[in-house]
């Protein structure tokens, strides 16, 4: 029987035999090379998946070209309160190449709550351990079931059990460098996210018993690396996960999986590829799967949900092939709601952040909503969960500007009205129930910063009823 769980720490501390500088470097180019070999076949390099893939095979643009892009794109941005939600006039500007640092710092799933957008039937909890109880009980049947008929060979069973502890694993997954963040975000045993990629690294165990005798006749460790990856200005998305066998021995040697993926709600499954591989300590199996979103892209304002999941067995010559282990990527969200862009797109579950530095290009802007974070208790605050929300009807929004900084309120030479919450947020002025903050800041600041402002909604898909952060430094 093969018990599948998550990894005793006791057997953690042999990982650091398994791999020397040069294997380590060797793996992680392997994994590289064959994601963007076969994104390249699939035709999803271009664009926003090669930039989230941040990979030397992917062949990116430096970091100057990518910074010079978005700045470009910043200055012709119009401002969102100008936006008609129906224009197609930013279809070249979603397309421009970002720098990595704009996509904000991964936050673990369980402190980003989901958007307010649709939940499609079938999606379900992304943490494994939330599925340890029911495979559990799927096991002991299955055990049970193969004593009484008095089979002999031996029974293969899956499950997960509890996550370790971060400090044990991130000593384990130091063999195996991730791509950029993962290794330091991901190592928790759940999954870490922006606004654009997924990240997690589980730990499991494989262990074969005589079903005859009960004893232990070898055992499997290893970590499950899960990577998923989408595009402002695309309807597919990727997940690839990578079985890394950290140790083996006694029957578990030369285990070979194989898996396949599924998509349950607003998606469908478009390659997968994970052929049967037998595991090593130099070689991993690797599954790598792409989906796409089944929502009408070709009608404007569409919105909906997918959520991924990949599922392998194992399998050896004198040994029943495991029951099936899955593990679901957290929910996409794939739309074509964006105002400006007739481009759908797909996030992953983040709440972003618009940063605003008082040392920056926009001092004044930055201190007026400072005070109105800090001395008007005002929405929006970094640190908070009292959210903003955009507002993308024009109508709207022009009434939250008219109850904030009316025209017949004197300007100051050089001076223009700004307001927070920011009219085209729902809780502005009017449509936020008449709590807001006024200042007359200089006028070249105002109109450069609500540029900025739409470039931050464009590049992070922030869609109607969105909820985001402003965070002063």
């Amino acid at each position: 029987m093969i018990i599948l769980g998550l990894m005793h720490p006791a057997e953690r501390g042999h990982v650091s035999a398994h791999a020397s500088l040069a294997n380590i470097a060797g793996e992680n180019m392997r994994l590289r090379r064959v994601v963007a070999a076969g994104a390249a076949v699939l035709g999803l390099l271009a664009g926003s998946l090669a930039t989230a893939q941040v990979s030397a095979a992917a062949s990116l643009a430096d970091d100057a070209t990518q910074a010079a892009s978005a700045e470009l794109a910043t200055d012709d941005m119009p401002d969102p309160e100008d936006l008609d939600p129906d224009s197609e006039e930013l279809n070249d500007a979603i397309s421009q190449p970002v720098p990595e640092s704009e996509e904000g710092a991964p936050t673990a799933l369980g402190d980003t709550p989901v958007g307010e957008g649709t939940q499609e039937d079938g999606i379900v909890d992304p943490d494994p351990s939330s599925t340890a109880q029911s495979l559990a009980v799927i096991c002991r049947a299955r055990i049970v079931a193969a004593q009484r008929a008095g089979i002999d060979e031996p029974i293969p069973c899956a499950t997960w059990a509890s996550t370790p502890l971060s400090a044990q694993l991130r000593a384990a997954v130091s063999a195996w460098p991730t791509p950029e963040w993962c290794d330091d975000a991901g190592t928790d045993g759940g999954w870490f996210v922006n606004r654009f990629r997924a990240c997690g690294i589980f730990s499991a165990i494989g262990t074969v018993y005589d079903p005859r005798t009960g004893a232990t006749t070898g055992t499997l460790n290893y970590l499950v690396r899960a990577y998923a990856y989408s595009g402002r200005d695309v309807k597919n998305w990727a997940y690839q996960v990578e079985l890394m066998q950290v140790s083996a021995t006694g029957s578990a040697v030369g285990m070979s999986a194989s898996g396949r993926a599924t998509c349950v709600g607003k998606c469908k499954v478009t390659d997968s590829k994970f052929p049967s591989q037998t595991m090593s300590a130099s070689k991993d199996a690797v599954g790598q799967f792409f989906l796409e979103t089944t929502i009408n892209t070709a009608t404007k304002g569409q919105v909906g949900e997918g959520q991924a999941s990949a599922a392998w067995v194992f399998n050896k010559p004198g040994v029943s092939q495991s029951n099936e282990i899955a593990l679901p990527t957290p929910p996409v969200r794939c739309d074509n709601a964006l105002p400006g862009t007739s481009r759908p797109g797909c996030t992953m579950p983040y709440i972003p952040e618009m940063v605003y530095n008082k040392a920056g290009e926009y001092p004044e802007l930055a201190r007026h909503i400072e005070d109105a974070q800090n001395v008007k208790n005002l929405p929006g605050k970094h640190g908070t969960v009292n959210y903003l929300t955009r507002l993308t009807d024009r109508t709207k929004i022009k009434a939250n500007r008219n109850a904030s900084c009316p025209s017949s309120l004197p300007r100051p030479a050089l001076a223009s009205c700004d307001e927070y919450p920011f009219a085209s947020t729902w809780q502005g002025a009017s449509t936020g129930g008449g709590s807001y903050s006024m200042r007359m800041i200089d006028a070249k600041q105002n109109s450069a910063a609500g540029r900025a402002l739409g470039n931050f909604y464009l590049y992070n898909r922030i869609i109607e009823k969105d909820r985001f952060l402003v965070w002063i430094k």
